[in-house]
């Protein structure tokens, strides 16, 4: 019986480990909110077929959003382990052939086939390392979505939102 509650703990905490680490990556699971989805992708332009990534996809709404609403090729890259695994099983459950999941993190995945690239993270996350990232990686035209947060010393094609009724949503054209 003590080796199932050992189990049972160590479970708990590799996946308390997971959510943690992703919290410090970007920023805590906050979920974009649902009515913010389509001005997100109308600011953006995206047309059918593009590929598009959302780092920190926490239960994929924003890729399910894209490849439902916009057919595009989604990406969704998340850290925590819990958030990903509700990604698999809803793909699962949605039979949604243009979405992909990976686990793990998005300082570790290439870009470069990107036409989108969307986050939701806290300022000081998305200063140098990543911004430096993703000017390395993407090819000119790539879009940019920062939801909420500017990126530092970047300055945006189009913003929309006040930032109080409607969250702001920054846009950005490398």
């Amino acid at each position: 019986m003590n080796y199932l509650y050992t189990t049972i703990l160590m479970i708990f905490g590799v996946l308390l480990f997971s959510v943690a680490m992703g919290a410090l990556s970007l920023a805590p699971w906050v979920p974009t909110r649902k009515n913010d989805l389509k001005r997100i992708f109308e600011l953006a332009g995206l047309k059918s077929g593009q590929i598009f990534y959302d780092l920190g996809c926490g239960v994929g709404t924003t890729v399910f959003y894209a490849d439902k609403k916009y057919k595009l090729h989604a990406n969704g890259i998340e850290l925590g382990l819990p958030f990903y695994l509700i990604c698999i099983f809803r793909k699962i459950l949605s039979e949604s052939k243009n979405t992909k999941f990976i686990w793990g993190d998005f300082f570790r995945t290439n870009f470069s086939d990107a036409d989108a690239v969307y986050l939701f993270g806290l300022p000081m996350s998305l200063k140098k390392k990543l911004a430096e990232k993703l000017t390395k990686e993407l090819r000119p035209g790539a879009l940019v979505i920062s939801y909420v947060f500017p990126i530092e010393g970047w300055q945006p094609k189009k913003e929309d939102g006040d930032g109080e009724k409607n969250a702001k949503i920054y846009l950005y054209v490398l």
